[in-house]
């Protein structure tokens, strides 16, 4: 019960890591407010545990973000954890290809939506005692390759607003910080790609497979895997962690594949070979 009478706001609460992080955070004594653009999602969210609050938020609508926050204010008397969450793919097209359009509503979904999170939840936080802020960021961050391009930079700009805002809030006993999954299996990837329903599973399945083959972690990343780490980094386990940004991501951005796996040839393997035999030839 590490959040036993703490007001927390979770923002893409309907599904995914928000959905998992609200159920979490509800079991361990929280009143939760589980925002969601899909407020049916919410509202069934809410209905798998006791403590839990669905509300409308569209949070790249700012009037919506303020309204959540002041909602949860009011009904608590401040609030305690918030958790900036939502998000989907955003533009998928590359630099050379994308449209103004498209790169806005991407870093109004992604990164707009986290720093407004901030302005309306702070003047709420201010005082409270363990208050946490934690921002949803990702291995996109570290590198290319791993994202379309503008949800990558989105999510860089994510990790540096977290430590600006660290250092804005710290005069007020606000802590700032992100956590950053890997491929986590939930419905961002086939949403994205607008995969039909009937296939959604079959894909999800897919997706899990491919992603335990592709870093040291022999599995899959679940939602639970980030609710965990955003709940450690709510608590007062991680009272002295600020500006500071999480890494959940099976090791998959510890190097490549034959850095971790003994079966996959190395990147200087031909070489060496070469040397070898050329030493073992014949004089």
């Amino acid at each position: 019960m590490r959040f036993s009478g703490k007001c927390v706001v979770i923002t893409g609460a309907a599904s995914g890591i928000g959905r998992a992080a609200t159920l979490l955070f509800a079991r361990e004594g929280a009143q939760v407010f589980a925002a969601d653009l899909n407020l049916d999602g919410a509202k069934a969210v809410a209905a798998e545990a006791p403590g839990i609050t669905a509300v409308a938020c569209d949070v790249c609508d700012v009037a919506q973000i303020k309204a959540l926050m002041d909602q949860a204010a009011v009904a608590c008397g401040g609030i305690d954890v918030v958790f900036n969450n939502a998000g989907a793919g955003g533009a998928r097209e590359a630099i050379d290809e994308i449209d103004a359009d498209g790169w806005d509503f991407t870093f109004h979904l992604l990164l707009r939506s986290v720093a407004m999170g901030i302005r309306y939840a702070a003047p709420h936080m201010k005082g409270r005692p363990g208050a946490s802020i934690v921002n949803t960021s990702s291995v996109a961050a570290v590198g290319p390759g791993y994202s379309p391009t503008a949800y990558a930079v989105a999510k860089a700009g994510v990790l540096h607003l977290t430590k600006c805002a660290a250092t804005d809030l710290a005069r007020y006993g606000i802590r700032v910080n992100a956590v950053q999954p890997g491929f986590i299996n939930t419905n961002i990837f086939t949403a994205s790609m607008e995969m039909p329903a009937e296939l959604v599973d079959t894909a999800k399945s897919m997706i899990a497979q491919m992603s335990s083959q592709a870093q040291p972690v022999a599995r899959g990343g679940q939602p639970d895997d980030i609710a965990n780490a955003v709940a450690f980094l709510s608590s007062d386990a991680a009272s002295f962690m600020t500006g500071a940004s999480l890494i959940v991501d099976g090791g998959i951005t510890i190097g490549p594949r034959h850095a971790w796996d003994p079966e996959a040839p190395g990147m200087f393997d031909t070489l060496q070979a070469m040397a070898e035999g050329a030493l073992g030839a014949p004089q």
